[in-house]
């Protein structure tokens, strides 16, 4: 039945690809604001006594409809073979593997680092976007077959987000559409976090549906590129990753390893720092909250605990 909808997603996503990768905008986006015009006229008028009963049938049907093609076309995709079974090595991950690959991933950030471009002020620049997403399309074909026989995606359908004012402040950096298989990213995010974020949206547009597979997906289409803003993007959140899991167990070692980021590297961590320190909140909070329920409901981790990409990255690196 797995292998069923695996098949149909491959055929839609085709189809879906070729219907609205000419459209300049997220007509995904345009799909949900519509959807929520409509529930919103639904609530309302479901308080005036005479169209109660027709508003919150109408509304229930929609939600259903809507449910059931989400489960038809991605919720499925929860249930694949988990990518752990495809590998090798399943060892546990340890601290001890985990410093040894975040020294090495140091070493390759400081490397990569001074290959790109930056602003004025020292900060990461992408030198061009397109060429990030034609390399990332590119990639996917060198998947080790091993993890990946799906077919990779021929057209480019990444799509800055409408959203992208509202989504600085809830933490989501980008989001894959089912509906219009479109990988949406936030614009205007620090420049950093975009190339790796679109290589991870683009695993979700392969048929990747757990959000840490999609990161090790992601990690595998970044860390090899030609592309330099890619490279550093996809190793510097590799780097990232392994220090938060290394962060409660050996606090002090993660402080030596930000003390011997390069001063490149100290300039964009904090840029990050302060796009995420100026857009924290309660929308924030909310996100964070409702996000975590969505993940636990798709056969997931919570949002909180990322310690499945740390199991794949270090049994695939087999450190």
């Amino acid at each position: 039945m797995i292998s069923f909808f695996e098949n149909l997603f491959e055929i839609q996503k085709a189809i879906h690809q070729i219907i609205f990768s000419w459209i300049p905008f997220s007509f995904g986006d345009v799909l949900y604001i519509l959807l929520g015009i409509f529930l919103l006229y639904c609530i309302i008028t479901s308080f005036k006594k005479k169209r109660r009963n027709s508003s919150l049938l109408k509304m229930l049907v929609s939600i259903n409809i809507f449910y059931f093609c989400y489960q038809i076309f991605w919720g499925m995709l929860y249930f694949q073979t988990p990518v752990i079974e495809k590998l090798s090595s399943k060892k546990e991950p340890t601290v001890e593997k985990a410093k040894l690959l975040s020294l090495k991933y140091l070493a390759l950030c400081k490397e990569t680092r001074e290959l790109t471009s930056q602003d004025k002020n020292g900060i990461f620049i992408i030198k061009d976007l397109k060429a990030v997403q034609e390399e990332i399309l590119y990639q996917q074909t060198k998947l080790p077959k091993n993890i990946s026989d799906k077919r990779a995606c021929e057209i480019n359908l990444f799509k800055p987000s409408l959203f992208k004012n509202i989504m600085n402040f809830t933490g989501i950096l980008g989001y894959y559409n089912p509906f219009t298989a479109e990988a949406q990213y936030n614009s205007q995010l620090p420049p950093s976090l975009i190339p790796f974020t679109s290589a991870h949206e683009s695993s979700h547009q392969l048929g990747f549906a757990r959000e840490q597979e999609a990161n090790f997906v992601g990690y595998l289409i970044g860390i090899h590129s030609e592309n330099t803003d890619l490279r550093y993007s996809t190793e510097y959140f590799t780097l990232k990753s392994l220090l938060n899991f290394i962060a409660d167990k050996d606090p002090e070692f993660v402080k030596s390893v930000l003390k011997n980021y390069s001063p490149s590297m100290k300039k964009d961590r904090a840029y990050e720092k302060a796009f995420v320190l100026k857009h924290q909140g309660l929308l924030d909070d909310f996100f964070g909250f409702t996000n975590n329920l969505f993940l636990k409901s798709n056969q997931q981790e919570g949002s909180v605990t990322y310690s499945y990409f740390i199991d794949l990255l270090l049994n695939y690196e087999e450190i």
